[in-house]
């Protein structure tokens, strides 16, 4: 047996991906990428081992010790990627490896060598090229590596060979790619939020008083499972009472109880992609008159901030947005006193809204790319994938306002794509508004008392 195929991307869209890197570095660049390193949990085991998301971007290969190279133009092949030998031994304890020859059958490689060639074959490669692409700071070893090979290529400076001159950040060339997704991404990104969104449902429908945060994290572990996610795609926030106000709150091993919300942020990742929701609910399936009043208020600010994604719009938007009806709801249930225009140009939001509206998303939960540009709000483009989460919280000891207020959090959160005409939201079968979340929950505990 061998390593096969194993993304759910055509072979095509990762040349397609290289082919446009090369483009961007010139003739004159080389790109350098190492592989993710396997990290110890505790003492002789490892987590599992989850690929670097650029390394991943432009090879697909899944395996640790290895090294990606770009050279465009190089008669002799442009990718080039160094692996793991093929070790018989080593495979009946640790798994299946491509080796060189499945890294150019397999994954596309025009050459590929045994890792261990890396230090003899790197200054030949490196040698006359201008300019390197590589990681800064990340692995503090491959660094080492690279300035040694550097130094190598520089040392035949004499002979008449030529030396790079620079050594730049490949986040500057490769990330505004992974920024704009491909359809065939999306597609991906659209099977990951499906999945999620069902685990959403399932831990709604598995609530009840007396149960733990834990119990809720288990459906969401199993749900993602079942269709095929390795991993969750960050560590699951399930968070009930007072607990949803930590914004992020891992522990998720309290008890639920009645007349509590639960806070569930969580979201699986599929083929490297990740998809990320928060949802708010009843513990007991229905939401008392402040915990709805309150959820009200997060639902229209997440959906004036949706309204705001569109292509052209900067990237501040949908905050602005979020932030304004944040505010009027909470001078409006007089949790804030004075005018909306100065309460916003305070900040005074920032008691119960302390974080921002959204991130970018992609193959990182938080994923690559600027913000801002040139000292400008990055204004939206389609095929841009981001986060719109607002959210309320009131701390449980916050004395200065009223006791029914106290140790609700609340956070809803969506996944975003923008296209030509507008936008997309791609987690809308998680349910969001209380009549769908108190419909879903009553129809589940219907169900089971018919059982």
């Amino acid at each position: 047996m061998s390593v096969t195929w194993s993304s759910l991307l055509d072979p095509a869209e990762f040349a397609r991906r290289r082919a446009r890197l090369m483009q961007a570095v010139g003739p004159d660049g080389v790109v350098l990428v190492p592989a993710a390193p396997p990290l110890r949990r505790n003492r002789d085991t490892e987590y599992r081992y989850r690929q670097d998301s650029d390394f991943y971007y432009l090879s697909a290969f899944p395996e640790p010790h290895a090294l990606l190279v770009l050279l465009p133009g190089r008669p002799e092949g442009e990718f080039v990627l160094f692996c793991q030998p093929r070790d018989r031994e080593m495979e009946i304890w640790n798994g299946y490896r491509a080796g060189p020859e499945g890294a150019r059958t397999l994954f596309g490689a025009d050459q590929a060598f045994v890792i261990g060639e890396a230090d003899q074959r790197l200054p030949e490669l490196l040698a006359g090229r201008r300019v390197v692409y590589a990681p800064q700071g990340s692995q503090p070893a491959f660094d080492a590596q690279l300035t040694g090979w550097l130094s190598a290529v520089r040392a035949k400076t004499r002979a008449g060979i030529a030396a790079p001159v620079a050594w730049q950040l490949l986040d500057s060339v490769l990330h505004p790619l992974r920024l704009l997704k491909s359809d065939a991404e999306l597609g991906v990104m659209q099977r990951a939020a499906d999945l999620s969104a069902e685990a959403h449902r399932r831990a709604m429908q598995a609530a009840a008083p007396g149960r733990f945060e834990y119990e809720l994290e288990a459906e969401l572990l199993h749900t993602f499972a079942r269709h095929g996610c390795t991993a969750p795609a960050y560590g699951s926030i399930v968070g009930g009472g007072a607990n949803a106000c930590v914004l992020h709150y891992t522990e998720n091993n309290r008890p639920l109880h009645d007349g509590d919300l639960v806070l569930i942020d969580a979201g699986g990742e599929l083929d490297h992609y990740a998809a990320d929701i928060t949802r708010t609910f009843p513990v007991n399936g229905r939401f008392s008159a402040p915990q709805k009043a309150l959820y009200e208020v997060v639902l229209a600010a997440q959906l004036a901030a949706i309204a705001a994604v569109q292509p052209g719009a900067s990237w501040q938007a949908p905050h602005e947005a979020a932030v304004r009806v944040l505010t009027e709801g909470l001078l409006r249930l007089g949790l804030l006193s004075g005018e909306v225009d100065a309460l916003i140009a305070a900040g005074a939001y920032r008691r119960f809204y302390m974080h921002r509206t959204g991130h970018w998303l992609g193959m990182d939960v938080h994923d690559v790319g600027e913000y801002q540009l040139d000292g400008q709000w990055r204004p939206l483009q389609p095929g841009m994938v981001l986060t719109v989460e607002p959210g309320l919280y009131v701390a449980p000891d916050d004395d200065s306002v009223d006791a029914q207020w106290r140790g609700i959090g609340i956070r809803i959160e969506d996944d975003v794509v923008v296209t030509p005409e507008g936008c997309r939201v791609l987690t809308a079968a998680a349910p969001k508004s209380v009549a769908d979340i108190e419909a879903l929950m009553a129809a589940d505990r219907a169900a089971g008392v018919a059982a």
